[in-house]
């Protein structure tokens, strides 16, 4: 393939390494892209990746840690959700094994380890809550900041289906035939009627994610980060990055009123809303985003 620089790790910490790989030419523009809970970095389809590093970046996807094949964290132990959820409730402080601003983090040093100054970044889902973090801490390192069907942790936005938070709280089979049968049937839920899955693609890369490796305890743990967020609606309103907001209008998970309130907190942040699309990155939809994230980029340069 041209242009595309295979799978490598990196250490960023002295316990982390960190998985990535690289599509477009060395000496144009630096844009990561940082996935959601759970998600390996091929959930950003190379397909998607080839489309944007042609539109002149150097497009740098990766594995958070805990997941894919960056660093596993076995030894800091698992939290119990229902434990977690309960302290919450009931307003006790809660302990997790580590945070999203470590996460965040994480991609600083990635930046760092790459010798990038300073890139643009895109992040869906929860790597759109640790994109959020990023122009908040690290203004000087973010070129401009792209936040896919995310959300700021308010809690008085509509809350996700019951269906889709159900994909949240089933886990996934570790045997390969019941995994993609499970993804396939989660993926539908997450889906939106304007843009319905193919099954078939769908169980394919499910069994690509499988051949990589499953780790349901990375799961957990990046779970529980989320969990122990603070809303970050307030500390938004003083970011100064260029920002884009890109949302479908059917997600269940994540339902539009958090892009909606992402992009009413940021300063000249620019809204894109999809019909019909939810909580998914459909290939129908690239074209879409690909364009829209170019000239946000292009604007912000």
């Amino acid at each position: 393939m041209n242009n595309y620089q295979p799978e490598r790790k990196v250490k960023i910490r002295k316990e982390l390494e960190c998985a990535y790989d690289i599509f477009g030419s060395d000496h144009s523009i630096p844009v990561i892209l940082i996935m959601g809970l759970g998600c390996q970095m091929i959930d950003w389809e190379d397909d998607f990746c080839f489309s944007l590093a042609s539109q002149g970046f150097k497009v740098i996807r990766f594995d958070n840690r805990d997941i894919g094949h960056s660093t596993h964290l076995r030894g800091i132990g698992t939290p119990k959700l229902l434990t977690l959820l309960k302290n919450m409730a009931a307003a006790e402080p809660v302990t997790v094994p580590y945070q999203l601003d470590d996460m965040a983090e994480d991609v600083i040093l990635l930046l760092d380890a790459l010798e990038i100054e300073k890139a643009h970044v895109v992040g869906a889902s929860m790597g759109g809550m640790i994109t959020q973090l990023l122009t908040i801490r690290y203004e000087e390192r973010i070129a401009s900041a792209t936040i896919i069907m995310s959300t700021a942790g308010n809690s008085l936005n509509p809350p996700p289906s019951e269906e889709a938070r159900s994909v949240l709280w089933t886990p996934l089979p570790l045997q390969k035939e019941g995994f993609i049968k499970q993804t396939v049937l989660n993926a539908g839920i997450l889906s939106g009627s304007g843009y319905p899955i193919d099954e078939l693609e769908t169980a394919i890369h499910a069994a690509r994610l499988f051949e990589r490796g499953l780790h349901p305890a990375g799961f957990v743990r990046q779970y529980a980060a989320i969990l122990a967020s603070k809303n970050r609606g307030e500390s938004l309103r003083s970011v100064a990055v260029p920002t884009l907001v890109i949302h479908g209008d059917e997600d269940p998970l994540v339902p539009v009123e958090n892009g909606i309130g992402i992009a009413a907190a940021i300063p000249d942040s620019r809204l894109e809303i999809i019909k019909g699309m939810g909580h998914d990155l459909p290939k129908e939809a690239w074209p879409t985003m690909i364009k829209e994230i170019s000239e946000h980029i292009g604007n912000s340069v």
